[in-house]
């Protein structure tokens, strides 16, 4: 099972970096992969911490995907050398206990060292998982053929349309510019996602 976070980090300067990543959980141990190049991945290395950071704020998957808003507040984590969204509803901070090298997605095997719990839950909302969703589209529109979008895009909608509140719609809005600047671009460059995936 694979869990969406967001992933914060921070560089040996102390400049945050935030990043929605899949995390998996063995025991107490989590698991991480970053593709390369990542800027997640230089951090853990450097500093051997993380901060899983637990949010129903889906502005955070869907600015950092679309690089309309990626300035989050944050705060120094507890008790790892790293940092962690000031407004989280919990968080778990993470100590690198075994990095397997790999050329493509290295795999990080994190000890958990530390939880907080920051506000309640109030439950699932329809509208934050069709944004999830709809910010791992935008995330992979280099490789999905344009027809497939549009219709899982259409789909979604659909719960954006019930059961959104301003955060989700602000968010969606952001992946649905982020899908037209895109088609822009291969519109001027002459092409579609499939044909320049295959050249």
């Amino acid at each position: 099972m694979i869990h969406e976070t967001i992933v914060t980090t921070a560089a040996c300067d102390g400049r945050p970096h935030i990043a929605p990543m899949g995390a998996r959980y063995e025991g107490e141990f989590v698991i991480l992969s970053p593709f390369r190049p990542s800027t997640t991945l230089d951090n853990i290395v450097a500093s051997r911490a993380a901060v899983l950071n637990f949010t129903t704020d889906v502005r955070v998957f869907a600015g950092c995907v679309t690089h309309c808003a990626t300035d989050w507040p944050t705060v120094a984590a507890t008790r790892v050398a790293s940092i962690r969204l000031a407004e989280s509803l919990a968080h778990a901070e993470l100590e690198l206990d075994e990095l397997r090298d790999d050329n493509q997605r290295p795999v990080l095997r994190m000890k958990c060292v530390h939880r907080e719990n920051h506000a309640p839950f109030a439950g699932f909302n329809r509208a934050q998982a069709a944004v999830i969703e709809g910010a791992v589209l935008v995330s992979r529109l280099f490789m999905l053929p344009a027809d497939k979008v549009d219709r899982e895009m259409a789909y979604l909608q659909i719960a954006i349309d019930k059961t959104a509140g301003d955060a989700e719609r602000t968010a969606w809005d952001w992946l649905t510019s982020a899908i037209a600047r895109h088609r822009a671009s291969l519109d001027s460059a002459g092409g579609s996602s499939a044909e320049l995936v295959s050249h």
